[in-house]
């Protein structure tokens, strides 16, 4: 297999690194054209996220895979005006067999900084399409990412690695969940406008929670953030007012005092009749004072509540990444073997041929026969024999050749590829003076052969 991965990622590069070695969207094309030529390859493929960058290459044959790696990572530093000898520092190569290993397990999630997370693999496909139509995918790389995505999907299927979350913002909807039914019909204030609270709202949306409220201390980038998913933006100052109608309440400001007390909160329950509120505090300093925990009809986390959570649910996929490395071991060495598989059909395609050939030359001797009026369980006879002979008449010279010249090992298999290994071995029928005779037909063979033989016989 001709092939090598390589690049950069969280684990070999710092993010400043990263950053400068990351190919834009509107750049792709132009690089796996550009890599095509420089390096001398056919079929590339180029994922770039915010936390990897790597090309997958198919390398011409009779060419070292290593040099060729070391040949790529030089031009992608050269691309992005890096120097190279800084560039080979932080980055890999992987080749043939690893090189396929490595990338389902890019495409599975086990690869990135959160464990089993599911975003790469269609990050992964989306690399895949546009290098399909750059015209930098061939049989090779044709042949092989769809075999990765099948492989990546049934890691996914048969494993729980992407099952629970493992990041405070997504723990913090996935509470969510676990105490209301329905979350379509419930609504989320989140307090803060930060970074945390972005990935929030996002997993909000996708929970299918249909009104959100972001309050932040500065209107403005309160509605910024708001803009993004069709929210509402308050101030601080309004929090009591909108508790009325939240249900859900996440914060994460960088307050050094709590902004919501066990006073107002009372004051919403009531109001509320005692509908129950999800509280989830991430701040640090906390954000919600720790007496609202006190009241019946709430639920409050604190970041470490989902710092626990979440230590677990990766201990978890740890777990699943175990199964998910053998579930990636059979897939890689099934196609493996499938590719070297391929190595054979056109041998087989040519033996076929030839075996029609044969056939179809003692075919028609034989209906020459019958026309003449012969035997017809004669001319059946002749033409089993006739072609039995011809189609082992090869191997059996080839089998006494290697045997003669002591290769051992051709002999032995020679007995799987024909399927002996394992039978008892038939004693061969006498020959007679009639198959002798038969010999000389098929096989022009000498007539001082022949005689050897009759003498033999007698």
């Amino acid at each position: 297999m001709k092939l090598i991965a390589l690049g950069i990622n969280h684990n070999s590069a710092a993010v400043e690194v990263r950053e400068r070695v990351a190919f834009a969207p509107e750049q792709v094309t132009e690089a796996l054209v550009d890599a095509c030529a420089a390096a001398g390859v056919d079929e590339v493929v180029i994922l770039s996220t915010c936390n990897r960058t790597e090309l997958y290459v198919i390398v011409p044959e009779g060419i070292a895979l290593a040099d060729k790696a070391m040949q790529l990572i030089d031009w992608v530093a050269n691309y992005h005006h890096l120097s190279a000898e800084e560039l080979r520092q932080c980055a890999y190569h992987f080749e043939a067999q690893q090189a396929l290993q490595h990338m389902v397990q890019v495409a599975s999630g086990l690869d990135s900084m959160v464990l089993g997370e599911p975003q790469i693999f269609g990050q992964l496909k989306s690399a895949y399409a546009v290098a399909s139509e750059s015209g930098t995918v061939g049989s090779e790389l044709g042949r092989l990412f769809p075999r990765v995505f099948s492989i990546a999907k049934r890691v996914r299927t048969d494993t729980a690695i992407g099952e629970n979350p493992v990041s405070v913002a997504y723990a913090a909807v996935d509470l969510a969940g676990h105490i209301f039914a329905d979350l379509s019909q419930s609504n989320a204030l989140l307090v803060g406008a930060g970074e945390t609270i972005e990935l929030v709202a996002r997993h909000l949306i996708e929970a299918g929670v249909s009104k959100i409220v972001i309050a932040n201390r500065t209107l403005g980038r309160a509605r910024e953030l708001a803009q993004q998913f069709g929210a509402e933006a308050v101030l601080l100052a309004e929090i009591p007012e909108q508790l009325l109608d939240a249900d859900i309440i996440i914060t994460s400001t960088a307050s050094q005092l709590p902004i919501l007390g066990k006073g107002a909160v009372e004051q919403a329950l009531k109001a509320r009749k005692h509908r129950p509120f999800l509280m989830v505090d991430i701040a640090v300093p906390r954000d919600i004072e720790s007496q609202v925990g006190d009241l019946r009809d709430v639920y409050l986390y604190s970041v470490d509540d989902l710092r626990e959570i979440v230590d677990q649910n990766l201990r978890s996929r740890r777990d699943e990444a175990c199964k998910a490395d053998l579930i990636i071991e059979e897939g890689v060495r099934q196609y493996v073997q499938e590719m070297r598989s391929l190595g054979a059909v056109d041998v087989v395609k040519e033996y076929r041929q030839m075996a029609e050939q044969l056939r179809e030359q003692e075919l028609q001797r034989a209906m020459r026969a019958l026309s003449r009026g012969d035997d017809p369980q004669q001319i059946i006879a002749q033409l089993a024999r006739a072609i039995t002979n011809k189609l082992i008449h090869a191997p059996t010279a080839g089998l006494k050749q290697a045997s003669a010249e002591g290769r051992l090992d051709t002999v032995a298999s020679a007995r799987k590829l024909l399927g002996l290994e394992g039978e008892e071995q038939v004693p061969a029928p006498a020959l007679t003076k009639a198959t002798v005779t038969d010999e000389q037909e098929e096989f022009d063979l000498p007539s001082s052969t022949v005689e050897t033989s009759r003498r033999t016989l007698q």
